[in-house]
């Protein structure tokens, strides 16, 4: 096989492509956090996110969000192609503010919640989950 400087040239074209995937999903996630927010700063605690530290496999992750008095919950995979997982939206006949569900991982990433407090601030909570068998065609 003869290797041309066109075909190096693509290949490297190429690999700084794939290189790049991962840093514009994290863009991503950090936009829909600044989207959500306003462009507030967010602060810790007042939100409890639980996933699971290893998950076998990437297509069925199981997490849970707490926040009592949140007016809503924004719940984001931070290494997936589209970040955007949930949100969750409190009226004020609400019991609690928490919510379960399973989402699908690309791979081993962080899991993001950002609440919306009745009192207008913001809190969040990450997560890192380690993925062994991605769900995102991974």
């Amino acid at each position: 096989m003869k290797f041309t400087r066109r075909d190096a040239l693509a290949l490297g074209l190429g690999a700084t492509a794939v290189a790049m995937l991962p840093m514009r999903a994290l863009a991503a996630a950090d936009e829909a956090v600044a989207a959500f927010t306003g462009g507030a700063e967010t602060g810790e605690g007042g939100i409890t996110l639980t996933a699971p530290e290893i998950a076998e496999n990437g297509n069925t992750v199981p997490i849970s969000v707490d926040a009592p008095g949140a007016v809503s919950i924004l719940v984001l995979a931070a290494g997936n192609p589209t970040p955007g997982v949930a949100q969750f939206n409190f009226g004020e006949a609400a019991g609690s503010q928490s919510a379960s569900t399973r989402i699908r991982l690309a791979g081993t990433q962080d899991v993001v919640a950002v609440a919306k407090m009745a009192d207008g601030s913001f809190v969040k909570a990450s997560s890192t989950v380690k993925v062994t068998i991605g769900g995102c065609g991974g």
